[in-house]
């Protein structure tokens, strides 16, 4: 993945740099540093927005939001890099590989993810609000095409999960998680049904993709943006919070901030924590079997959506 990054790099426009490795999950990223600043390499997944869906197309959608962000909003989001020729993505090969490429200027800032305060909550809140507020009077391009978060998307065949259809991921849970994740579906389809609230979203929201730098909120990732329930982006920000003792402090500080700025009916959150727990625990599923990092963690992780969903579950939760 090295070897593509820095195959893609000669068609941009940027000086001989120093490429650092990030993260090897969804997609493989390395940070650029040159005399023109620092940027994020983002190597994409094959077949990362689904099976039957232009990879390429999708990533250059994503994009497009980014820049309308950027144009029409003074939200702090990231800033794609277009090559050359002028376009957002490249695809690259190396090695026997062959992958689409994207670049953004990096964002500095904090991430409080294992520290976090109510009042991060609250700013992230705002932030999403105004996140929704865009998306609801934008006009996407013709060509646009993201990721439908929809019932089928969630429970059925349509995700690739580490190379592995979402069927096959779905087989290799524990045959209990496998039934409680089946009562979700089941629950989940008449609530998604009865959400009137639907739009694009960024889908991936949680404070691990929130850059704070002072009183001010920078989102990232977007890697998961589509059109969905707005209460899922809420759903979200509050999953890894949820089982933690000070989750309603959390919560109310997120409403506060969202509703700041645009109102939203919560009555289904505790169902769209449960939708996040589902989602996750099938991507890590899948992951986890070319990934040794994600198979080493895999118990744990089905473990934890055991508990997870007997929380928001319960009628005392």
């Amino acid at each position: 993945m090295r070897r593509v990054a820095l195959a893609a790099l000669t068609h941009y426009d940027l000086p001989e740099g120093r490429l650092s490795f990030v993260y090897h999950g969804e997609n493989t990223t390395f940070r650029h540093d040159s005399p023109a600043g620092r940027f994020l390499v983002r190597v994409h997944r094959e077949q990362r927005h689904g099976r039957d869906v232009d990879s390429a197309r999708a990533i250059r959608s994503e994009l497009d939001w980014l820049v309308a962000l950027r144009t029409d909003t003074d939200l702090e989001v990231p800033e794609p890099l277009s090559t050359k020729s002028g376009e957002f993505t490249v695809e690259a090969a190396a090695g026997g590989e062959t992958r689409v490429v994207s670049v953004l200027r990096w964002l500095d800032g904090r991430i409080f993810e294992q520290t976090a305060r109510p009042v991060h909550l609250r700013r992230l809140g705002a932030a999403m609000a105004r996140l929704h507020v865009h998306a609801d009077s934008w006009s996407p391009p013709q060509d646009f095409v993201r990721i439908d978060w929809n019932h089928e998307a969630f429970f059925g065949d349509v995700m690739v999960y580490g190379g592995l259809p979402a069927s096959a991921c779905w087989q290799l849970l524990p045959d209990e998680l496998r039934l409680r994740f089946e009562h979700v579906s089941h629950r989940l389809q008449a609530v998604m049904a009865s959400q009137s609230d639907i739009g694009l979203i960024h889908a991936d929201l949680h404070l691990g993709n929130a850059v704070f730098e002072a009183e001010r909120v920078k989102l990232i990732d977007f890697d998961d943006c589509g059109t969905g329930p707005r209460l899922y982006d809420l759903a979200v920000a509050l999953w890894a919070l949820r089982d933690g003792d000070s989750h309603q402090a959390f919560a109310d500080e997120l409403l506060q901030g969202y509703r700041s700025v645009r109102d939203i009916d919560v009555t289904h959150l505790d169902d769209f924590i449960a939708l996040r727990q589902v989602a996750f625990d099938l991507w890590f599923t899948g992951t986890a079997q070319v990934n040794p990092a994600f198979a080493a963690d895999l118990d744990k992780v089905h473990r934890w959506s055991m508990s997870m969903l007997e929380l928001v579950e319960s009628p005392d939760a």
